[in-house]
C-alpha cells in the first residue's frame, strides 16, 4: 500500500508561509509536520509526497530518494499533510487502520482516504497541484470524525505551539549534558536539560529548566550571559547570541541566530534575529532577517482578540496573543516596529519611518502602504543568492525557478 501525504484545496489559507514549501514543512512545537510523519512511521511505512508543481522540483532535489507526485502502487492511503502526526494518526497510517473505500472527514476537510489508483480523478503522471479532498470524499463512504489536530488557519502553528512544545519536550531524552559547558554557566534542574555532543554553552549563560525543558542540539552554541528558560528547543548548529533572553516556548531552527527577547515563537532554519528587540507569538520563516532593534507587538492595548489582514481580506483569529507571521526571504530595517498580527509576504524589503502596514504583500519594497515600490525579481534573486551563500547553501536552478514563480508576474 502506498501512503501519500497530500496538499489539499485549503492550502491558500497558509500563504505566504507556504509559498516556498509544502504545508507539511510548517513547524509547530519542536518539529515540522513532515518530520513528525517521518518519525512516527520510521521503519514501519514508507511515505510518498504530493505537493504543488511549482515547488516539486526543489523538493525532489532536496529529497532525492523521495517519491513525489507519482503513483507506485494500486492500493493507496491518502493522508492530509496538514495533520499533526501523533497517536491515532500514526496508528492509522502504520496499521492501515481504515477500510477500503472509506474516508475520514473532519469539519470540511478530508483527513484519510483508502482507495485504489483507478478511483482517482487523474492519472499517475498528472497529479493536480492540489487534491480536492472533499470532492474525492463525496464519492466514498464517509465517516465524520473529531479530535484530530489539523492546521486550519495561517496562525495555527503559533496558536498550537505552546501545547506542542510541552508534548515534544515530554518525549525528549533529557538529563544529558554531553556538550561543552563553561564552569561559570548555570544549569538549573539539569535533569530537564539536554546538551548534545558538539554543543557549546559559554561563560555566564543561564539555562533554567525549573518550569519546563531546555534542549541544545549538536553543534549549537549558547553565547555568554544568555538566558534560556521555560521550554526552549535550539536545533543543531543554531546560535543563541550573547545577552539573549529566550523563554516561554521558543523553537529555533537549525543554522538560525537568535538574540534579544523572544517568547512563544518559531524561527525556521536559517532565519536571523540576532540583535536586541522583542519577538513574541510569531512565526519567522527561513532566510528572514530582522534588523537591530526590531520589535513586534503581540497583544493589543485593549486586550481584545487579534485580527489579521491577508490577500483574502481581514480575518478574526480568536487569539489574544499574536505577533508577526513572515514569509521566507523577507527582511526589515533597523528599528522596525510591527503591529499586532502583522502578515508579511515572501521576499519583501521593509523599511520606513512609521509602523508598517499590517499586511505587506510578497515582493514589496517599503512599508506596505499604497505607493510603495516592488522588489524586482532579478534583484531579489541576487540578494537571496548572497544570503544563502553566506550559509554555504547554493541557490539552485530549481530553487530560483520556484522563487520567481512567487514574484509578481511569475
Amino acid at each position: 500500500m502506498q501512503v501519500i501525504i497530500f496538499e489539499d484545496e485549503h492550502i491558500a489559507r497558509f500563504s505566504p508561509l507556504v509559498d516556498l514549501k509544502p504545508v507539511y514543512e510548517l513547524v509547530t512545537g519542536c518539529y515540522s509536520l513532515r518530520a513528525r510523519f517521518l518519525k512516527a512511521t520510521a521503519g514501519k511505512r514508507d511515505l510518498t509526497w504530493h505537493l504543488r508543481s511549482s515547488i516539486a522540483p526543489w523538493f525532489r532535489k532536496n529529497n532525492s530518494c523521495a517519491v513525489v507526485n507519482d503513483l507506485v502502487d494500486d492500493e493507496l492511503l491518502l493522508v492530509n499533510g496538514r495533520l499533526v502526526c501523533e497517536g491515532e494518526v500514526a496508528r492509522l497510517i502504520v496499521d492501515a487502520g481504515i477500510g477500503a473505500g472509506k474516508a475520514l472527514v473532519q469539519k470540511g476537510s478530508l483527513l484519510f482516504a483508502r482507495l485504489s489508483a483507478g478511483q482517482l480523478p487523474f492519472s499517475g503522471a498528472s497529479f493536480p497541484d492540489l487534491l480536492d479532498g472533499m470532492a474525492l470524499a463525496s464519492k466514498m463512504s464517509c465517516v465524520e470524525v473529531s479530535g484530530f489536530t489539523l492546521l486550519e488557519n495561517l496562525w495555527d502553528p503559533v496558536a498550537l505551539h505552546p501545547a506542542m512544545m510541552q508534548h515534544d519536550g515530554a518525549a525528549l531524552a533529557l538529563g544529558r549534558i554531553e556538550g561543552e559547558v563553561h564552569p561559570s554557566a548555570i544549569l538549573v534542574k539539569p535533569e530537564a536539560i539536554a546538551i548534545e555532543k558538539g554543543a557549546k554553552v559559554m561563560a555566564g549563560a543561564v539555562l533554567d529548566a525549573s518550569d519546563g525543558f531546555i534542549y541544545i542540539g549538536a553543534g549549537a552554541m549558547v553565547e555568554p550571559v544568555a538566558l534560556l528558560m521555560q521550554n526552549v528547543f535550539i536545533a543543531p548548529k543554531a546560535t543563541v547570541k550573547s545577552g539573549a533572553r529566550i523563554y516561554s516556548n521558543v523553537s529555533i531552527g537549525g543554522g538560525s541566530k537568535a538574540g534579544g527577547e523572544i517568547e512563544d515563537s518559531i524561527m525556521e532554519p536559517f532565519s536571523n534575529k540576532q540583535h536586541d528587540g522583542f519577538l513574541g507569538h510569531s512565526y519567522i520563516s527561513s532566510w528572514c532577517n530582522l534588523g537591530a532593534g526590531t520589535d513586534t507587538s503581540d497583544l493589543k492595548n485593549n486586550y481584545s482578540q487579534v485580527s489579521i489582514e491577508t490577500a483574502h481580506g481581514k480575518m478574526a483569529t480568536g487569539q489574544q496573543f499574536l505577533g508577526l507571521l513572515m514569509g521566507e526571504h523577507s527582511k526589515c530595517s533597523i528599528g522596525t516596529r510591527f503591529n499586532t498580527g502583522t502578515v508579511v509576504g515572501t521576499s519583501s524589503n521593509i523599511f520606513g519611518d512609521g509602523m508598517p502596514s499590517k499586511y505587506i504583500p510578497s515582493f514589496s519594497w517599503g512599508d506596505g502602504y499604497t505607493g510603495n515600490g516592488e522588489y524586482e525579481a532579478d534583484k531579489a534573486v541576487e540578494t537571496a543568492r548572497k544570503v544563502m551563500a553566506r550559509r554555504k547553501i547554493d541557490l539552485s536552478a530549481a530553487y530560483e525557478e520556484m522563487f520567481r514563480k512567487v514574484a509578481p508576474g511569475g
